[in-house]
């Protein structure tokens, strides 16, 4: 039976509901936070740089993580440095490439030895892996994002790249690597079994948790129970 407490793997808050976020920042379990324009998009928010100061004012202790989204690389550096320059604790996240399919890592590697936290996003191949390690190695404290969920939607099994990529950052002691994009809640204890550092989790898969070593014949009954309780308000009849 698996716990909770046996984790070595960080879980970091994935999200941009204000609301959500400060919740969590009161949860012991949550060792940092992600977000991204996509995410903020859906949640709402209007004004990238004052919904970012907001959550900076409450949320000193624990990283977090905000993207730039320009796609000329010296504008990204421009937003990268605004961004970084709000808080001790801010990571700028960089994409990999730019929509063009140009390479992001000579910029992630210019900010990184400048003392900018970089979160390289939007890995998927143990080729960007590499590539961002050489970019990042030496410089300040960086995160490698490998978007671990999405692999999966293609119908590849993703622990076995993620423990590449677990061997490929070792060597690098100013470097971790983060599952991101889990899809379900095992997908905690996978990346934790293959040494990854962080795993990022969404609010859905952080309401799970509480499932966690729960026993399956009182489950089972639960699930019944849930069934006949849904049928019976419905008032069907055959």
């Amino acid at each position: 039976m698996r716990h909770l407490s046996d984790l070595k793997v960080k879980l970091f808050a994935d999200g941009a509901d204000k609301a959500q976020i400060l919740k969590f920042h009161t949860n012991p379990l949550i060792r940092g936070f992600t977000t991204n324009p996509t995410l903020m998009r859906a949640a709402g928010v209007n004004n990238y740089e004052t919904f970012a100061r907001e959550i900076l004012d409450v949320i000193h202790d624990r990283p977090i993580s905000f993207e730039v989204f320009a796609d000329d690389f010296r504008e990204m550096e421009r937003q990268a440095r605004k961004i970084a320059a709000w808080a001790e604790n801010v990571y700028v996240k960089i994409p990999i490439t730019n929509t063009k399919r140009q390479s992001s890592m000579e910029l992630a590697s210019e900010l990184a030895h400048s003392g900018v936290k970089v979160n390289v996003t939007a890995v998927l191949t143990l080729d960007q892996v590499r590539a961002a390690a050489d970019a990042l190695t030496g410089g300040a404290g960086a995160v490698i994002s490998v978007f671990a969920g999405r692999i999966a939607d293609t119908g590849r099994d993703p622990v076995p790249i993620i423990a590449a990529a677990v061997d490929l950052i070792s060597a690098h002691s100013n470097i971790e690597l983060i599952w991101a994009s889990p899809r379900e809640l095992l997908n905690i204890f996978q990346a934790n079994d293959a040494g990854c550092h962080i795993i990022t989790v969404p609010e859905n898969i952080l309401a799970k948790l509480e499932a966690v070593g729960k026993d399956l014949h009182e489950f089972s009954l639960e699930t019944v129970m849930m069934f006949h309780n849904d049928a019976a308000r419905s008032g069907y009849q055959v």
